[in-house]
């Protein structure tokens, strides 16, 4: 629907918006409903922008290791009100990961199980 709503905000100057509504099968209160979200959502992306910078500052301050969990305590710790899934979305949408260990290698010792066998 957005293609939608961009093509009757386009061509509102030289239609009416409600012809342009009927022929592309749209309602009007969606197309009036998209155009006043536009302000939240690009409210939403300078919030974002804002938070990945604060989060790339962190991640270099720890030698880029932090991931998700210890970037969420630190922006905690520094204040900030945010939840963790939206600190892994704006890590993962600008390509911040930290440094995930390789698995300990076997040691070949048994178990307890094992041993009374």
């Amino acid at each position: 629907m957005t293609a939608v709503h961009a093509f009757v905000e386009a061509e509102r100057t030289t239609h009416n918006v409600a012809l342009l509504c009927r022929l592309l099968k749209a309602a009007r209160s969606s197309f009036y409903a998209w155009r006043a979200g536009e302000q939240a959502r690009r409210a939403k992306q300078a919030a974002d922008d804002a938070l990945a910078h604060e989060i790339t500052v962190l991640h270099i301050a720890s030698q880029h290791t932090y991931g998700v969990p210890r970037i969420h305590a630190a922006l905690r710790r520094l204040g900030h009100r945010v939840n963790h899934k939206r600190v892994e979305r704006v890590m993962r949408e600008h390509d911040i990961a930290g440094v995930t260990l390789p698995p300990c290698p076997p040691t070949g010792r048994r178990g307890p199980a094992d041993a009374r066998a």
